[in-house]
């Protein structure tokens, strides 16, 4: 399994425990950062919950947690780790906002990260980089604080930070275990699989007694095109927990992979009747869906996807419920019904404009909605009006350095490119797109294509085919037609 919500490893600064009722913080000998509690049980209960959530098992983390607020209500970091422990996007921003609430009564270490931490929930990716260096600046010696950073920059994409940050770590703590699942990570999406096997075999020998190691060589072995071992690894994760979900997905995602959707799709049973919240049977859920979008069945996918928005509903859980609405319109974009996927876009948006959350938020959501609005009229042969929105689109984004949404402007002029056949702005833009996505290299090949440049349009056909992404709806949409142009071509 990757990291956590919003892109963002919510690992916590540690140091001593700081009584909220003293004239004077002792940050310690070692470089430190202390917890505000007035509790010492409250920070014993945190502590336990903390090591259950930075090994990913966050269902079982939530009950530390509740018990450290229940003893201290002012416990702000114990506050935002309950807030991402949260298996729902509502109880995520339910608590979050209480989290925030009580950033200006704890430390100075404390506010940068929570306030990072919010910087990135309102799409502000600078801010959130600015207050993590601020963080490792003023606690050089906390493990945490670097791999804090590096979780933003792997975020960004900026694999080479990411790792000089998870570096620094490892030498601060060579014990310390998740650090070791994201130098995997961050080398694997450099390429480096014999750096990546070396960190997720480290990682296994500290904690071999947890999913998560496991869990995550097997989606090494997923990239690699060697799925018979990836799927043997989840299985070792599933010995180990039988609720890790991240694992019953991952067999799921191999299944496909292998031309075996009903057999993914019988895993992903299991784990839906095994579920044991509904943020677990959302995530069984999506991944049927995206198994028959990979398989081709598109009206089956809107059946799971309209199974998940009511789960939602029943709630009203207004995150939750716009990004269903929002990736039904994606699947019906696919499906070339313009005017539905606009409805659903559309719909997506009031639901979040009514949902009550900060307003960062609803304006990271407005920004996204000029991409949809520009896609879909680009589709129903609107050039002006989609060009119109793809500078508008840019602007916003710009304006607020949103990296993901200036990828997702640039994605957009590259398809207003294509549909001009200008190859050569279609290249450019394409390039200046997330290069995480493989939509993005399948476009590319077309560019690529269009131009008369058959090896290059190989090589991104080749890419996008490939590319072996777990539980992706977007390499779903693409994988068949890659494969099919690489047959024909």
């Amino acid at each position: 399994m990757k990291f956590f919500k919003f892109l963002i490893v919510p690992s916590i600064i540690f140091g001593m425990l700081y009584l909220s009722g003293c004239s004077k913080m002792d940050t310690g000998d070692q470089g430190k950062m202390p917890i505000t509690t007035s509790s010492e049980e409250a920070l014993q209960d945190f502590l336990k919950g903390r090591e259950l959530f930075e090994s990913l098992l966050a269902q079982e983390s939530l009950s530390h947690f509740k018990q450290a607020i229940d003893k201290d209500s002012k416990f702000a970091l114990a506050r935002l780790y309950y807030a991402q422990a949260q298996p729902t996007p509502k109880g995520f921003f339910d608590e979050f906002e209480k989290a925030v609430a009580l950033a200006d009564q704890v430390s100075e270490g404390e506010r940068l990260w929570i306030e990072g931490f919010q910087a990135a929930v309102n799409g502000m990716p600078l801010k959130q980089r600015e207050q993590y260096q601020k963080l490792c600046d003023l606690y050089p010696n906390d493990e945490r604080a670097h791999a804090q950073l590096g979780n933003h920059y792997f975020g960004q994409q900026m694999f080479k930070e990411a790792i000089e940050e998870y570096n620094k770590t490892v030498a601060i703590n060579p014990d310390y275990a998740p650090v070791y699942n994201q130098l995997g990570y961050s080398n694997r999406q450099l390429g480096n699989y014999g750096e990546a096997e070396k960190a997720f075999e480290k990682y296994t020998e500290l904690i071999p007694n947890d999913p998560n190691p496991y869990d995550s060589y097997a989606e090494l072995k997923m990239k690699m095109g060697d799925y018979e071992s990836s799927i043997e690894l989840y299985q070792k994760a599933l010995k180990v927990n039988p609720n890790f979900g991240a694992s019953h997905v991952g067999i799921a995602t191999d299944y496909n992979l292998m031309g075996k959707h009903e057999k993914g799709r019988e895993q992903l049973q299991k784990y839906f009747n095994m579920a044991r919240n509904d943020g677990e049977r959302r995530q069984a859920l999506f991944a049927m869906a995206v198994s028959y979008v990979d398989q081709g069945n598109d009206e089956k996918a809107l059946e799971q996807l309209n199974q998940m928005y009511s789960i939602a509903e029943e709630t009203n859980d207004a995150p939750a419920m716009a990004g269903d609405l929002g990736t039904m319109g994606n699947i019906l974009y696919e499906m070339g019904k313009y005017d539905e996927a606009a409805a659903n876009y559309e719909k997506a948006m009031q639901t979040m404009l009514e949902s009550g959350l900060e307003q960062e938020v609803i304006d990271n959501t407005k920004r996204l909605y000029l991409y949809n609005v520009g896609k879909v009229a680009l589709k129903k042969g609107d050039l002006k009006l989609s060009k119109e929105k793809s500078q508008e689109f840019l602007a916003a984004a710009s304006e607020v350095n949103n990296t993901f949404q200036l990828w997702l402007a640039h994605e957009l002029m590259g398809m207003i490119a294509l549909a001009e056949k200008n190859w050569d702005k279609a290249v450019e833009e394409f390039g200046q797109a997330n290069q995480q996505n493989p939509y993005t290299f399948y476009r590319m090949a077309k560019a690529y294509e269009g131009k008369g440049d058959k090896d290059k349009a190989l090589e991104f056909y080749g890419k996008a085919a490939n590319d072996n992404t777990l539980n992706s709806m977007n390499y779903a949409f693409i994988r068949s037609k890659a494969h099919d142009k690489l047959a024909k071509m």
